[in-house]
């Protein structure tokens, strides 16, 4: 049970930190915006996509958040590295950067998965 804790909040701080700290922290610079552009999306998507980063990436941090508040924010995390991999592939083709959301995408799996074990395990201990 100690190593799926340990598992879980190593692969949560990552998402938190991949999706939540850093957009909120670099998305106004040139390089995000330029990302944006590159992918052919409008300018509001990129503020759109921050705004839900950081309120996911804080509900899947923050103990107390509803179970059900959660698995949104999993899904959402979910749809959002394989629509990240697919339009990186449609614009740039078959390279490692397009591959590199699917990378996130099996972190947030092996979260999902021990979030769900210790919940399983507190459900048990509760009963």
């Amino acid at each position: 049970m100690k190593t799926t804790k340990i598992i879980y909040w190593i692969t949560t701080s990552l998402v938190f930190l991949m999706e939540g700290v850093l957009p909120a922290l670099t998305s106004q610079t040139e390089m995000a915006k330029e990302g944006i552009r590159h992918l052919h999306y409008p300018a509001y998507f990129g503020n759109a996509l921050v705004v839900f980063k950081v309120l996911g990436s804080l509900a899947l941090i923050i103990p107390f958040v509803p179970k059900r508040i959660k698995e949104w924010a999993y899904g959402g995390f979910a749809f959002d590295f394989i629509f990240a991999s697919i339009s990186l592939f449609a614009v740039d083709g078959v390279n490692f950067q397009s591959f590199f959301p699917l990378i996130f995408l099996a972190i947030l799996a092996a979260s999902y998965s021990c979030y769900h074990k210790l919940n399983a395990v507190n459900a048990l201990a509760a009963a």
